[in-house]
């Protein structure tokens, strides 16, 4: 029941940056797709991302103006959707991502002050 809770958690955590760590993953890499992005933020130390929620999201941004999608066809297998930030994401990402840095730093010293004592 505990590794329930605390798996729930951190599905929460993630929930509040994951726009911001797509944005920045794809500002970083240029373009990208699903499974590629979903490779990456494991990488990033952001594992089990589910499929179901990043594609809902990346067709959420680019509904937005965040994002560009284009379809491409597939070498060998299926066609692929690839997503690539705008200059509405990037200024997204650039007035968003302080404020989140920001954020971050103060609950982690938040945090640490409950953890040390």
């Amino acid at each position: 029941m505990a590794d329930r809770t605390i798996s729930g958690r951190q599905a929460q955590w993630l929930r509040g940056v994951l726009d911001l760590a797509v944005l920045a993953l794809l500002a970083e890499g240029g373009e990208g797709y699903g499974y590629t992005l979903l490779q990456r933020l494991a990488e990033a130390g952001l594992p089990g991302m589910k499929a179901g929620t990043l594609y809902p999201l990346l067709n959420r941004l680019a509904a937005d103006g965040l994002l560009s999608a284009e379809w491409r066809a597939g070498e060998g297998g299926p066609g692929r959707k690839f997503f690539a930030l705008t200059d509405e994401g990037r200024a997204a990402l650039a007035e968003q991502g302080p404020k989140w840095i920001e954020f971050a730093k103060n609950s982690i010293s938040v945090v640490e002050r409950g953890v040390q004592s």
